[in-house]
């Protein structure tokens, strides 16, 4: 297929993806493909989900779109469910890099200061504040001065915590790294993350945009560790595939986004909102222990089957969000596409890390089959080298 008329801004596999359900996908030759990926952790509870699209159906047959300037009920139903009874307020708006940009600004303007500290192989998007808390030299490249007065330190590093003063704005942390390669922050290191911003009286942004939404087995992964973060950006999994982002923010930060300080045209649109009413609703405590059981599953056979092998260095990861470390000889991209040609959808991560991000809503059989034919394009890679 050749888009001569789009910017070059992706390489693309040579299929197009037309239909699903559940966490079964079909390109435009008829193949289906078990997906491992979720549209990148966005499609958490899989394809053509019954009441996603009765939500989203009868609000299409009310109102698409209403500007911010009026009262809205959904934003307001979604915003309950997303503090979850905290003293926090909420923020809509389209992209899990526009909500990290809205906790920037309010960490600017809410304590006086400019200073962000980040972490080394950090993503947090690719606007010009975003990318500046970015911890990829790589994807900057070309754009120019972004912006100043932004640290990197070493992510699970204790030493990196001496850093933090009280000259800093915030700290922005994932608790686990997706495109930096999988990698789950340590809980004591994360507690201790947590107890320096306090001290300082500096803010911490939490970045769940992937890791959010129900991937670990709660809400939000944070909320597996003592961590009281002053700021959550969410995204991805929140709508199921309609853009939408959210910054959840303590309600002591209200005042500094009073109105006219921060906006969006299209953030907290009534269709979006429709879906993430209903995604929030379908995310309960028993959907969630079902995840951890899920990720137990595969935790499991993934060691049993992968860990011995020559060209698996380590798994990494939490929850459904999962990280398989592949020696240098073995090109992470070679196996995306071998596993292609087996019917499974994966990605890739930072350090040769083939990534895996399934649908909450998979079933432990799918689960066990993954992992089997993951191991056998592992296999027959190792006999081909």
């Amino acid at each position: 297929m050749n888009m001569t008329t789009l910017f070059p801004t992706y390489n693309r596999f040579p299929f197009e993806i037309i239909s699903g359900s559940g966490v079964t996908i079909t390109d435009q030759t008829g193949k289906q493909y078990l997906d491992l990926t979720s549209g990148i952790g966005v499609c958490n509870l899989g394809y053509n989900v019954k009441q996603l699209n009765e939500a989203v159906t009868a609000q299409l047959g009310q109102i698409w779109h209403t500007s911010n300037l009026y009262e809205n009920h959904l934003q307001e139903a979604v915003a309950e469910k997303l503090v979850q009874g905290e003293d926090k307020v909420v923020f809509f708006c389209n992209s899990g890099t526009e909500a990290n940009e809205a906790a920037l600004k309010l960490a600017r303007k809410a304590t006086g200061k400019t200073k962000i500290l980040s972490f080394n192989h950090s993503f947090h998007g690719r606007s010009t504040g975003s990318l500046s808390v970015t911890g990829n030299e790589q994807i900057k490249e070309g754009f120019g001065e972004l912006l100043s007065d932004v640290t990197f330190m070493p992510y699970n590093d204790f030493q990196s915590l001496q850093a933090i003063t009280e000259d800093y704005a915030a700290v922005i942390v994932e608790v686990v790294q997706g495109e930096g390669g999988m990698t789950a922050g340590e809980a004591d290191w994360l507690e201790a993350l947590d107890t320096e911003c306090k001290d300082k009286g500096v803010l911490l942004i939490i970045d769940e945009v992937q890791s959010g939404m129900g991937r670990t087995g709660k809400l939000f992964a944070y909320q597996h560790y003592a961590m009281d973060p002053d700021i959550v950006t969410s995204a991805k999994g929140l709508a199921n595939g309609i853009p939408v982002g959210a910054m959840i923010g303590k309600k002591e930060l209200a005042s500094a986004f009073s109105a006219g300080a921060h906006g969006t045209t299209f953030g907290g649109n009534p269709l979006a909102m429709a879906a993430a009413n209903q995604v929030l609703t379908i995310l309960d405590d028993e959907f969630l222990e079902a995840v951890t059981q899920k990720a137990a599953l595969f935790w499991y056979y993934l060691e049993k089957d992968l860990a011995n092998l020559a060209v698996v260095e380590s798994l990494s990861g939490k929850g459904l969000m999962i990280g398989i470390h592949l020696a240098p000889e073995l090109p992470v991209g070679n196996v995306i596409q071998a596993l292609h040609q087996e019917g499974v959808l994966t990605l890739s991560a930072h350090g040769n890390t083939l990534r895996l991000l399934p649908p909450l809503v998979i079933k432990g059989a799918d689960l066990i089959e993954a992992s089997q034919k993951i191991k056998q394009v592992l296999q027959m890679s190792m006999v081909h080298q």
